[in-house]
């Protein structure tokens, strides 16, 4: 089983223009992101590590630090279209491919070995994405950062057989008897989606080739379009520290978060 972990860095963010070369406490978004992928190799050195981008700013950056780099056409509709165009420009052609969002500075390397490990444990799985369960407290923490930056933090739905059932950027499910829920646990029931996804290249061809989905536009969530196709997404249990659930940025006011997430972590 070969394995290459792509990240994905679009310069043009619609959102925000740039965002992979942003610095978060004096060192790049892409550049942190890119440190996770050595740090998977240390325990997989067979695995390859590559940036796919649109734009010569960033190549130029990834030269900086010292990483491949696949330029890939600027008309990929998602990351996920990137990732395999740039799987395919690879010498050689993975049979695993995990997109590590290029604006992910904050997912654990033990995450990304979950993921391998699902692949490894089963063969029949098809896309593979991390979920984690958020405690009472970071559940009230993304709550209050949702009418800020309503469409960071995607929550997910998960059936008894590990399969994911639903995304959405709003907080799902909704909740009754809260205050009896908390009594007896410290997780709630809200679990919380990290942007990293692990394809079989085959089901990959095949996701890029399928028309978007309705609530996949809706939503802006690419993943959804799996699901409206019916294909299945094995979600993968994770936990993460406290306070480092936030896996993504995509406003400014993210980064500045991000910095307090650092210096909590520091601490």
């Amino acid at each position: 089983m070969t394995i290459a972990i792509i990240i994905p860095a679009r310069y043009a963010s619609t959102r925000f223009p740039g965002k992979p070369l942003v610095k978060i406490a004096g060192e790049s978004m892409l550049s942190r992101v890119v440190n996770i992928g050595r740090q998977v190799q240390k325990s997989y050195p067979e695995i390859m590590l590559a940036v796919a981008t649109e734009d010569q700013r960033i190549a130029d950056h990834c030269k900086e630090i010292d990483v491949t780099c696949i330029m890939t056409s600027d008309q990929c509709h998602t990351g996920s279209d990137r990732v395999l165009e740039a799987a395919l420009m690879l010498e050689n052609t993975p049979d695993i491919v995990i997109g590590l969002q290029g604006d992910a500075p904050f997912i654990p390397l033990h995450v990304i070995e979950e993921l391998i490990k699902a692949f490894e444990k089963a063969p029949e799985a098809q896309v593979v994405t991390p979920v984690v369960s958020l405690r009472w407290a970071e559940l009230d923490a993304l709550r209050e950062q949702k009418p800020i930056t309503p469409f960071s933090g995607t929550t997910a739905i998960v059936n008894t057989e590990s399969q994911a059932l639903w995304f959405s950027k709003n907080i799902i499910p909704a909740i009754r008897k809260e205050d009896d829920l908390k009594t007896k646990s410290e997780f709630s029931p809200v679990h919380q989606h990290l942007g990293i996804y692990g394809y079989r290249l085959e089901t990959l061809k095949k996701f890029v080739s399928l028309r978007h989905g309705y609530y996949e536009n809706l939503e802006g969530l690419e993943q959804l379009r799996l699901i409206e196709h019916g294909i299945p997404i094995t979600a993968v249990p994770v936990s993460v520290d406290l306070g480092c659930v936030q896996a993504g940025i995509d406003s400014p006011e993210d980064v500045e978060r991000a910095e307090k997430i650092l210096k909590t972590m520091a601490v």
